[in-house]
């Protein structure tokens, strides 16, 4: 049965009829509308709606896209992603700060002709473990490709939940290539702790005072000290990437990144951001991992960021973590930059 959030004219945002590129809302926007496409391809595939019956095409065509490649999944043959290329010709007006390319990635879709391998590739974010699975090669050498391909074109990438854990993997292992591309993760997963949820700020700000002091010492104690430089040099490396981030504090599975940013920006102002340096660059399960010989890569673990949040109302969890939000004319966000020094 077909779902309303697949129909563009009823969810989408038909109100962007001529797109300001320099205008963010609007680039959240288009960014957040080319993930659902992935999404509705996939449901597309899924319940068998082909040309002219598919509902996803309408997502990408109305701001005057291309499909050019579909990203597919070896596992399950899911379509997990997607290349969209922007037509010019359509552009009625300036298209200096336009995108010629968004890679974009869907996140877990719950219907059983994919949920087996989502959940599967969620382990492996918590587990920090997603840089070794067949869908981020895939992904990685489709981004490669386009790179190569069109050294000076302007790339977004773009995911939601699962699908934002993926992009910023592509994008940082990008970012060591030399390559910075706009990154808009919308409900990215933060692999630690919900202490944002913590009601009480005296405690809440105990608590991460005492995680970085533990973590802090973990990493003296257990991470070789000729490791310590490379790591250091690394994580600097990475702070010229601002990916923009897009938080809602009712979605504990991306709310902490509101407290990561902030708790450092508060311990820099204590006095004691060498501290938190160590700590913001490691996690004490990767700390344990490697100390275990494991291979381990945190996502959460960023330097630098955009990050907007939506403080407006949720109706509920669901809400709080979808895609549909982002889109929408009338939300409440405050906007912050950090930046790791």
């Amino acid at each position: 049965m077909s779902s309303e959030k697949d129909i563009f004219s009823i969810c989408g945002p038909t109100y962007l009829t001529s797109v300001d590129w320099a205008c963010q809302h609007h680039c959240r926007s288009v960014a957040a509308s080319l993930v659902q496409a992935v999404y509705v391809l996939e449901r597309d595939r899924q319940l068998n709606r082909q040309f002219p019956g598919a509902f996803a095409p309408h997502w990408w065509e109305f701001f005057h896209f291309d499909l050019i490649r579909k990203l597919v999944d070896d596992a399950d043959n899911s379509i997990f992603g997607a290349i969209f290329e922007l037509n010019p010709n359509s552009q009625t007006g300036s298209i200096s700060n336009a995108p010629r390319f968004v890679v974009a990635f869907r996140g877990t879709i719950t219907e059983q002709d994919s949920i087996s391998r989502d959940v599967t590739l969620n382990l492996h974010v918590i587990q920090n473990s997603l840089h070794t699975t067949s869908r981020f090669l895939i992904a990685m050498q489709a981004v490669k490709n386009v790179a190569s391909a069109f050294p000076n074109s302007v790339i977004w990438l773009a995911g939601h939940s699962l699908g934002s854990a993926l992009a910023m993997l592509v994008a940082r292992n990008m970012v060591k290539t030399g390559k910075l591309l706009d990154t808009f993760l919308f409900n990215p997963p933060f692999c630690g702790a919900p202490i944002e949820g913590i009601r009480d700020e005296r405690v809440k700000q105990g608590i991460r005072i005492a995680r970085s002091l533990i973590t802090a010492g973990l990493n003296i104690a257990l991470r070789p000290r000729e490791e310590r430089p490379i790591l250091e040099y690394s994580f600097s490396m990475m702070a010229a990437w601002a990916p923009h981030l897009f938080i809602n504090p009712n979605d504990h599975l991306c709310s902490e990144y509101i407290g990561y940013f902030e708790h450092r920006k508060n311990m820099e102002e204590f006095g004691v951001g060498s501290i938190e340096r160590l700590a913001t660059q490691n996690s004490i399960g990767d700390i344990f991992l490697k100390a275990l010989g494991r291979e381990s890569e945190p996502l959460h673990l960023l330097p630098s960021a955009n990050l907007t949040t939506n403080v407006g109302p949720a109706r509920d969890f669901k809400w709080a973590h979808g895609i549909q939000q982002w889109w929408q004319p009338d939300l409440n966000l405050v906007c912050k930059q950090y930046r790791y020094t």
